[in-house]
């Protein structure tokens, strides 16, 4: 089967992105439960996410740079925008061709999974939980779990895996030059296809892109664990904290 890689990458990316929104709403109701007050959520949810928003702005500043791109205003404050959303920073780039735009968007998540790279496989293994729970060895991965704390700086090596990968995705505003760059690859990859290179690309492409989606499918199943791990205690404590306090939360 060709590609497989490919497939890996869409199964993985696709429960991040779900799981992502899912635990950033229980987090933010936690926060609210137990302030009370909308400025102080934002502002603690803000700093909880700083490590990665840091990072995520920093990657479009250095990437544009690295494109001579021009920048303007940096920010790292938070504020509520007019349709509900909140933003946690932002870094004002000049509006440039699609290639470099794509790459400044995509900023973000190079730097992001190479993070979760160090952080998760290095220093917390958790390559190797994935690899005894992809093989179906249930009892070894909850063994791997419960080990996991003796591992020296874990929590703070947990935490920060989790704010990063929580924030590396890119936004709406960071993808808006990829739609028309996938329209001229694919453009590009039909008339390749047409003209009779398929078998080439086979040959000469699928070997060096396959490995490369693989590898960041793993990373991303990686965060996708982390996220998990997290999701599940968060709400169940945001339903144990509503239902004490008797209120209804949507």
């Amino acid at each position: 089967m060709q590609f497989t890689g490919l497939l890996w990458f869409a199964l993985m990316l696709v429960p991040l992105v779900y799981l992502q929104r899912l635990l950033h709403r229980e987090i933010q109701l936690i926060l609210f439960l137990i302030t009370r007050s909308k400025p102080l959520t934002i502002a603690i949810y803000a700093m909880l996410f700083f490590p990665g928003v840091f990072l995520h702005e920093l990657s479009h500043y250095l990437m544009a740079k690295l494109l001579r791109v021009r920048t303007g205003g940096f920010s790292l404050i938070p504020h509520a925008s007019g349709d509900g959303y909140l933003t946690l920073g932002y870094v004002e780039t000049e509006k440039s061709d699609i290639l470099r735009d794509s790459l400044i968007g995509l900023a973000p998540i190079i730097t992001g999974t190479a993070f979760v790279a160090y952080a998760g496989v290095v220093q917390l293994r958790l390559d190797a939980l994935w690899h005894v729970l992809s093989n179906g060895q249930m009892r070894l991965f909850l063994m791997g779990v419960g080990l996991l704390p003796a591992i020296p700086d874990f929590y703070l090596w947990f935490y920060l895996t989790f704010a990063v990968s929580s924030t590396m995705l890119p936004s709406e505003s960071d993808r808006h030059a990829w739609l028309p760059l996938g329209m001229w690859l694919g453009a590009l990859l039909v008339l390749a296809l047409i003209a009779g290179a398929g078998t080439w690309m086979l040959e000469n492409v699928e070997p060096v892109l396959d490995p490369l989606l693989r590898s960041v499918a793993l990373l991303f199943a990686l965060s996708n664990i982390v996220h998990i791990v997290l999701l599940i205690p968060s709400h169940l404590l945001r339903r144990g904290m509503a239902y004490i306090m008797g209120v209804q939360v949507r």
